[in-house]
Protein backbone atom coordinates (compact mmCIF):
# COMPACT_ATOMS: atom_id res chain seq x y z
CA UNK A 1 0.00 0.00 0.00
CA UNK A 2 1.69 3.05 -0.97
CA UNK A 3 1.73 6.21 1.11
CA UNK A 4 -0.98 8.03 -0.71
CA UNK A 5 -3.27 4.97 -0.41
CA UNK A 6 -5.18 5.97 3.19
CA UNK A 7 -7.61 3.46 4.74
CA UNK A 8 -10.38 6.00 5.76
CA UNK A 9 -11.40 3.25 8.68
CA UNK A 10 -7.82 2.91 9.63
CA UNK A 11 -7.89 4.87 13.19
CA UNK A 12 -4.99 7.26 13.55
CA UNK A 13 -6.01 11.22 15.02
CA UNK A 14 -6.20 11.20 18.99
CA UNK A 15 -8.82 13.54 20.31
CA UNK A 16 -7.29 16.53 20.24
CA UNK A 17 -6.46 16.64 16.53
CA UNK A 18 -9.58 15.00 15.23
CA UNK A 19 -11.50 17.81 17.23
CA UNK A 20 -9.15 20.58 15.37
CA UNK A 21 -9.50 19.04 12.27
CA UNK A 22 -13.30 19.81 12.74
CA UNK A 23 -13.26 22.91 14.42
CA UNK A 24 -14.75 21.72 18.05
CA UNK A 25 -13.43 21.20 21.43
CA UNK A 26 -12.71 17.35 22.31
CA UNK A 27 -15.29 17.86 25.42
CA UNK A 28 -17.90 17.94 22.09
CA UNK A 29 -16.46 14.97 20.56
CA UNK A 30 -16.57 13.46 24.49
CA UNK A 31 -20.55 14.23 24.14
CA UNK A 32 -21.19 13.23 21.06
CA UNK A 33 -19.69 9.68 22.08
CA UNK A 34 -21.48 9.63 25.52
CA UNK A 35 -24.50 10.16 23.36
CA UNK A 36 -23.68 7.00 21.23
CA UNK A 37 -23.03 8.92 17.74
CA UNK A 38 -19.11 8.39 18.04
CA UNK A 39 -17.11 4.77 18.49
CA UNK A 40 -13.75 5.55 18.46
CA UNK A 41 -11.06 3.42 19.02
CA UNK A 42 -9.05 2.53 21.70
CA UNK A 43 -5.36 2.27 22.25
CA UNK A 44 -4.43 -0.52 24.83
CA UNK A 45 -4.06 2.42 27.05
CA UNK A 46 -7.42 3.44 26.59
CA UNK A 47 -6.27 6.70 23.95
CA UNK A 48 -9.82 7.33 21.64
CA UNK A 49 -8.17 7.27 18.09
CA UNK A 50 -10.48 8.53 15.58
CA UNK A 51 -10.25 7.91 11.66
CA UNK A 52 -11.31 9.63 8.47
CA UNK A 53 -14.53 7.79 8.66
CA UNK A 54 -15.30 9.19 12.59
CA UNK A 55 -14.15 13.07 10.98
CA UNK A 56 -16.51 12.81 8.13
CA UNK A 57 -19.19 11.48 10.74
CA UNK A 58 -18.49 14.61 13.22
CA UNK A 59 -18.96 16.91 9.97
CA UNK A 60 -22.40 15.06 9.40
CA UNK A 61 -22.90 15.99 13.47
CA UNK A 62 -21.51 19.60 12.89
CA UNK A 63 -24.07 20.18 9.31
CA UNK A 64 -27.62 18.38 11.00
CA UNK A 65 -27.55 20.54 14.11
CA UNK A 66 -25.79 24.11 12.94
CA UNK A 67 -27.98 23.65 9.70
CA UNK A 68 -30.43 22.11 9.69
CA UNK A 69 -31.50 22.36 13.84
CA UNK A 70 -31.35 18.59 14.33
CA UNK A 71 -30.91 17.92 18.14
CA UNK A 72 -28.57 14.79 18.91
CA UNK A 73 -31.48 12.52 20.04
CA UNK A 74 -32.16 13.31 16.12
CA UNK A 75 -29.27 12.46 14.70
CA UNK A 76 -28.81 9.26 16.64
CA UNK A 77 -32.15 8.04 15.00
CA UNK A 78 -31.30 8.86 11.55
CA UNK A 79 -27.88 6.76 11.95
CA UNK A 80 -29.70 3.93 13.57
CA UNK A 81 -32.37 4.38 10.55
CA UNK A 82 -29.37 4.66 8.02
CA UNK A 83 -27.72 1.62 9.51
CA UNK A 84 -30.75 -0.46 9.77
CA UNK A 85 -32.01 0.28 6.06
CA UNK A 86 -29.04 0.12 4.58
CA UNK A 87 -29.44 3.34 2.50
CA UNK A 88 -27.90 6.75 2.80
CA UNK A 89 -30.63 8.58 4.11
CA UNK A 90 -28.81 11.72 5.20
CA UNK A 91 -27.43 12.09 1.56
CA UNK A 92 -30.68 11.68 0.24
CA UNK A 93 -32.41 14.76 2.91
CA UNK A 94 -29.31 16.97 2.03
CA UNK A 95 -30.17 16.80 -1.59
CA UNK A 96 -34.03 16.99 -0.82
CA UNK A 97 -33.70 20.05 1.69
CA UNK A 98 -30.83 21.95 -0.76
CA UNK A 99 -33.15 21.70 -3.90
CA UNK A 100 -36.26 22.84 -2.13
CA UNK A 101 -33.87 25.64 -0.19
CA UNK A 102 -33.06 26.91 -3.88
CA UNK A 103 -37.31 26.49 -5.02
CA UNK A 104 -38.08 28.41 -2.06
CA UNK A 105 -35.44 30.50 -0.90
CA UNK A 106 -37.88 32.61 1.05
CA UNK A 107 -37.81 30.02 3.51
CA UNK A 108 -34.18 29.38 3.11
CA UNK A 109 -32.89 30.03 6.28
CA UNK A 110 -35.19 28.28 8.42
CA UNK A 111 -33.59 25.73 10.81
CA UNK A 112 -30.70 27.40 11.06
CA UNK A 113 -29.16 30.20 13.17
CA UNK A 114 -27.88 33.52 12.02
CA UNK A 115 -24.44 32.60 11.75
CA UNK A 116 -25.08 29.59 9.33
CA UNK A 117 -24.40 28.89 5.91
CA UNK A 118 -26.32 30.20 3.45
CA UNK A 119 -29.04 28.04 1.80
CA UNK A 120 -26.86 26.30 -0.88
CA UNK A 121 -24.10 25.05 1.77
CA UNK A 122 -22.47 22.06 1.03
CA UNK A 123 -22.30 18.37 2.66
CA UNK A 124 -19.70 18.08 4.87
CA UNK A 125 -16.35 18.32 3.26
CA UNK A 126 -14.56 15.26 3.93
CA UNK A 127 -16.24 13.12 1.16
CA UNK A 128 -20.03 13.37 0.20
CA UNK A 129 -21.10 10.49 1.87
CA UNK A 130 -23.07 10.48 4.84
CA UNK A 131 -21.56 8.02 7.70
CA UNK A 132 -22.73 4.33 7.45
CA UNK A 133 -23.50 3.80 11.20
CA UNK A 134 -21.24 2.04 13.86
CA UNK A 135 -20.71 -1.44 12.51
CA UNK A 136 -16.70 -0.45 12.40
CA UNK A 137 -14.94 -1.85 14.87
CA UNK A 138 -10.36 -1.88 14.66
CA UNK A 139 -9.39 -5.56 13.91
CA UNK A 140 -7.31 -5.90 16.66
CA UNK A 141 -5.11 -8.52 14.17
CA UNK A 142 -4.28 -5.76 11.45
CA UNK A 143 -4.59 -2.90 13.88
CA UNK A 144 -1.44 -3.97 16.62
CA UNK A 145 -2.36 -2.16 20.34
CA UNK A 146 -5.77 -1.32 19.96
CA UNK A 147 -8.50 -2.98 21.24
CA UNK A 148 -11.98 -3.21 19.89
CA UNK A 149 -14.16 -0.23 21.34
CA UNK A 150 -17.19 -0.70 23.68
CA UNK A 151 -19.83 -0.28 22.35
CA UNK A 152 -22.60 1.64 23.87
CA UNK A 153 -26.23 -0.24 23.71
CA UNK A 154 -28.53 2.03 22.56
CA UNK A 155 -32.05 1.46 24.07
CA UNK A 156 -35.21 3.22 24.84
CA UNK A 157 -34.25 3.57 28.50
CA UNK A 158 -31.21 5.45 26.92
CA UNK A 159 -31.13 8.92 29.17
Amino acid sequence: MGRLDRDPTRPVYVISVAASIVSVHPRTLRIYEDEGLLCPARTATNIRLYSEEDVRRILWIRHLTQNRGVNLAGIRILFELEERLGTRILETLFDEANAFDEAHPETADRGRDATGPAAGSQAPAAGSQAPAGQSRQPDEATQPGLTSPTRQAVSADHH
